[in-house]
C-alpha cells in the first residue's frame, strides 16, 4: 500500500512547523505508558475520562444539533433592530429608541453621573469594552436628555474631520458617532472635542462618542469609562418589570436560568433571554444558551477582516485547540496558523507578522475569554505558567466544528497547522493537536480520516503514528461514530504496518471499557504474526514493531480500571493457539515489570485488595514460571517483588498470600524455595531479609493476603 498522500491533502512542509520537524532527526516511539500519562494529563476538561465512554461535553455540544433535528430559533442580537453595524448614517427611528428604553438596565452603572456630564459638556466620549452594551447607553443617554431626533454619524469619519463634518440637521439635537477607531495618523486629540463642544452648544445639540480603549486618544481628553451592570441585575430588573415579584422570582429560580447565567453571556443575550423568558417557551429556555453561542462563534468568521482581524481570528482558533492552556503558547501557535492563513490561495504570500502590537486583555476580552495563573504538568514537575480559557467551556467544540464545516478554504491552512503541531516535541501540544482533531472527527469522520488521521498513521514521523492515536482514543471518549470499527480494522491490517502499529496502540488505550473485544482484536493480530514468521524467511522492520507493541497494549489493558475482566479473558488463552498463549503470558509480564515507585506493583497490589477479582494472577504466573520462553522473566519479576517487599509492608503482604497459590507440587515448592534463598541484593548488598520470612510461607496452604509479614 502505497505511503503517499492522497491528491488533495496539504504539502507537509508547508510551514516553519513543518520544517522544524522534518530538520529534527526521528525520535523514538514514546512509551505507552508515557502516551497514557500525556493522554490523561493535557486532554481538555471537557474530554476528561473515568474509564467509562459518555462523550463528556464535546458529545453534548456537538451532536445537540439545534438548526437541524430540533426546532430551529431565530434571534436578533444587534439590539438596534437593524442600526448598528448595517447603517451607515442617518436618523435612528423612534421606535427603535422606545424598544431599547423599555430593555434598557442601568441598575449598577455610571449612568446617572454620565448624562449630567453630558447635559453639561454636550459631548462626550464613551469608552468600553466590546459588547457591553455602550452604543446602548449612548443612545439611552440621549432619549433621557431629550436631544431626540438622534441622527447616527458615519462611522467612518476621522477625528480631524468631526468639527467639519457636524451640521445641524434642523429638529435633530442628538447625534451619536459609534465605534470611533483612532489610528497613529488620525489621533483622537482635546482639540477635537473642543471645536466640536463650542458647535454644539450653539445649536443646543449633543453628541455621544463610543470607542474601544485605544492607545491614540490624546491623555488630556476627558473619558467616559462605561461599564456593563450585572446580567443578574439585568435578567431581574427586566423579568419584575413584566411580571409580578412572585413569579418572576420563580422563573430566576430555574435551573436553566442559573446555568445560563453561569456562562459568562453578554449583556445583548441577557436581553434577548428576558424576552424568551416571558415567552415561556420550555424548549426555548433550554436551547436559547447554546443558540446565542453558535451565532457568537459564527459572527467571528463572518466578520470583514478589517472588522475583526485575521490574526485574531487565527487566535480564537489557537485557543479552541489549547483552551485552558498557557497563553503564550496558544498566541505563538495562534501566529503559525495565522502565517499557513495569509498563504492560502497564493503560496507566495509573505505578508510579515507584527512583533508587537498585540494587546492580551483586548484580544481576550474580544474572544470572551480569562487569563488566569495555574500549574502545568510538564515532564519536569509542575511549572505556574499564565493560562488562557473561554469563559464558556462549550465554545472550543463548537468553534472548531464551525471553522472546519462552515468555512472549507480554511482547511488546507488547518491541515498545515496541525500536521506541525502534530510533530511538536513538546507532549502537550501534540496532545490538543489529537483533541482537535477528535472534534473535527466528531464532526466529519470522513473528511477528517482522509485529509488527517490516514496520512498521520502511514507517517514517517513517530510524533506523528502516536499523534494519530491519541486522536483515535480522544475520538472514542467524545463518541466519533465507528472509531471502534476502524481501529479493529487497521489491527487486523496485514499489508500495512504502521497503520497496524497506530491500532495496536490505540487498542490499549481504548480497551478498559471494551476488554473482551480489545483482546481479540490483539489475538487475531499476534496469529498473523506467528504465521507470517512461519512462512516468511524475513520479517520487516514494521511487522516488528507491530509484535513489539501487542503485548504493551495487552499491559495497558492489565494495568488499567478493567485488570479483572482482562485477566479471566487470558486465562482460556493459555490452551488455546500458541500466538495467543504467547500474548497472554508476554503482556501478563509486561505488566509485572512496571515499576511503581511510590507503592505496591500495581498487579501484586490488585491481587492483596481483590483476590478473587484478581485470582486470575497465580496461575499465569504459574504458566510463565513453567514455560521456557517466559521462565527467566517471570523469576525476575518474582525477584523484583521480592526486593520491593523488603521496605514496604503492603508488598510484602501481598506477596506472602501469593506465594502458596504458586505452589501445586513439590518441584514449585522447591523451585520457589530456591529463589527466595538465592535473591541477591542490589548493589552487592545482602539479599533482603524478608525472603527468609516469605520462604516460611511456601509450607502453608494459600491464604487471604496478610496485611504485614
Amino acid at each position: 500500500m502505497s505511503d503517499q498522500p492522497p491528491p488533495d491533502a496539504p504539502a507537509e512542509a508547508a510551514g516553519p512547523a513543518q520544517e522544524k520537524a522534518a530538520a529534527e532527526p526521528e525520535q523514538p516511539a514514546q512509551e505507552p505508558w508515557a502516551a497514557r500519562r500525556d493522554l490523561d494529563a493535557h486532554t481538555p476538561p471537557s474530554m476528561v475520562f473515568d474509564g467509562i465512554n459518555r462523550g463528556v461535553t464535546a458529545h453534548q455540544v456537538i451532536g445537540d444539533i439545534i438548526s437541524g433535528g430540533k426546532t430551529e430559533i431565530h434571534y436578533e442580537f444587534g439590539g438596534f433592530g437593524g442600526f448598528g453595524g448595517g447603517q451607515v448614517s442617518g436618523e435612528i427611528p423612534a421606535g427603535t429608541l422606545e424598544r431599547l428604553a423599555e430593555s434598557f438596565v442601568c441598575e449598577g452603572t455610571a449612568f446617572g453621573s454620565l448624562l449630567e456630564r453630558l447635559r453639561h459638556e454636550h459631548v462626550l466620549v464613551l469608552t468600553g469594552a466590546p459588547f457591553t452594551g455602550r452604543r446602548t447607553a449612548a443612545l439611552m443617554l440621549l432619549h433621557r436628555l431629550g436631544a431626540t431626533p438622534v441622527h447616527a454619524m458615519d462611522r467612518e469619519v476621522t477625528p480631524s474631520e468631526l468639527s467639519r463634518r457636524f451640521v445641524s440637521t434642523g429638529e435633530a439635537h442628538g447625534h451619536v458617532l459609534c465605534d470611533l477607531e483612532p489610528s497613529r495618523e488620525q489621533p483622537l486629540r482635546e482639540a477635537h472635542l473642543l471645536a466640536l463642544r463650542g458647535q454644539l452648544r450653539e445649536q443646543n445639540a449633543y453628541l455621544v462618542i463610543t470607542t474601544g480603549h485605544s492607545p491614540y486618544i490624546e491623555d488630556t481628553v476627558r473619558l467616559a469609562d462605561w461599564q456593563a451592570p450585572v446580567p443578574e441585575t439585568v435578567l431581574s430588573t427586566l423579568l419584575h418589570r413584566h411580571l409580578g415579584r412572585a413569579e418572576a422570582q420563580e422563573l430566576l429560580a430555574r435551573p436553566a436560568v442559573t446555568e445560563f447565567l453561569s456562562r459568562g453571556h453578554q449583556i445583548r443575550e441577557v436581553v434577548g433571554y428576558a424576552a424568551v423568558l416571558l415567552r415561556a417557551d420550555e424548549t426555548e429556555m433550554e436551547q436559547y444558551s447554546l443558540v446565542t453561542l453558535e451565532r457568537q462563534v459564527q459572527e467571528w468568521f463572518e466578520e470583514a477582516d478589517n472588522r475583526l482581524h485575521l490574526r485574531e481570528k487565527a487566535f480564537l482558533i489557537a485557543l479552541a485547540a489549547f483552551d485552558n492552556g498557557p497563553y503564550a503558547l496558544t498566541a505563538e501557535l495562534s501566529d503559525t496558523l495565522y502565517s499557513a492563513l495569509l498563504r492560502t490561495g497564493d503560496d507566495r504570500f509573505q505578508k510579515a507578522i507584527p512583533v508587537f502590537g498585540t494587546h492580551i486583555a483586548k484580544r481576550l476580552q474580544i474572544a470572551r475569554a480569562r487569563r488566569y495563573t495555574a500549574d502545568e504538568q510538564t515532564e519536569w514537575g509542575p511549572v505556574t505558567q499564565l493560562k488562557a480559557a473561554f469563559l464558556d467551556d462549550r465554545v472550543a467544540p463548537i468553534l472548531l466544528r464551525e471553522v472546519w464545516t462552515g468555512h472549507p478554504a480554511a482547511r488546507p491552512a488547518l491541515i498545515t497547522w496541525l500536521d506541525g503541531l502534530a510533530a511538536d516535541g513538546r507532549p502537550f501540544v501534540r496532545t490538543r493537536a489529537a483533541a482537535t482533531v477528535a472534534v473535527l472527527a466528531f464532526t466529519d469522520l470522513p473528511s477528517t480520516m482522509a485529509l488527517i488521521l490516514e496520512r498521520w498513521a502511514r507517517a514517517k514521523e513517530s510524533r506523528r503514528q502516536l499523534t494519530a492515536v491519541s486522536a483515535l482514543a480522544l475520538s472514542h471518549r467524545i463518541g466519533a461514530p465507528n472509531i471502534p470499527r476502524i481501529i479493529n480494522g487497521w489491527s487486523a491490517d496485514g499489508q500495512d504496518p504502521k497503520r497496524c502499529w497506530v491500532a495496536v496502540r490505540a487498542l490499549g488505550l481504548i480497551g478498559p471499557e471494551r476488554p473482551a473485544e480489545t483482546l481479540a482484536a490483539l489475538r487475531v493480530q499476534a496469529r498473523h504474526q506467528y504465521e507470517k514468521k512461519l512462512t516468511q524467511p524475513r520479517i520487516g522492520v514494521g511487522d516488528q514493531q507491530v509484535t513489539a507493541e501487542l503485548p504493551q497494549s495487552v499491559a495497558l489493558l492489565l494495568l488499567s480500571s478493567a485488570a479483572g475482566a482482562a485477566l479471566a479473558e487470558l486465562l482460556p488463552t493459555l490452551e488455546g493457539h500458541p500466538s495467543a498463549r504467547a500474548l497472554a503470558l508476554d503482556g501478563f509480564l509486561t505488566a509485572c515489570e512496571r515499576p511503581a515507585p511510590a507503592s505496591a506493583p500495581p498487579l501484586l497490589a490488585g491481587y492483596a485488595g481483590a483476590p478473587a477479582a484478581f485470582g486470575g494472577i497465580p496461575r499465569l504466573l504459574s504458566a510463565a514460571l513453567n514455560d521456557r520462553s517466559f521462565n527467566e522473566r517471570a523469576e525476575a519479576v518474582l525477584r523484583a517483588w521480592v526486593r520491593a517487599a523488603d521496605s514496604d509492608a503492603g508488598t510484602a503482604g501481598a506477596l506472602a498470600a501469593l506465594l502458596p497459590a504458586l505452589v501445586t507440587g513439590t518441584r514449585d515448592a522447591a523451585r520457589l524455595d530456591h529463589l527466595l534463598d538465592t535473591v541477591p541484593g542490589l548493589d552487592g548488598k545482602p539479599g533482603p531479609a524478608v525472603a527468609g520470612r516469605l520462604r516460611a510461607t511456601l509450607a502453608a496452604p494459600p491464604a487471604a493476603p496478610l496485611a504485614h509479614v
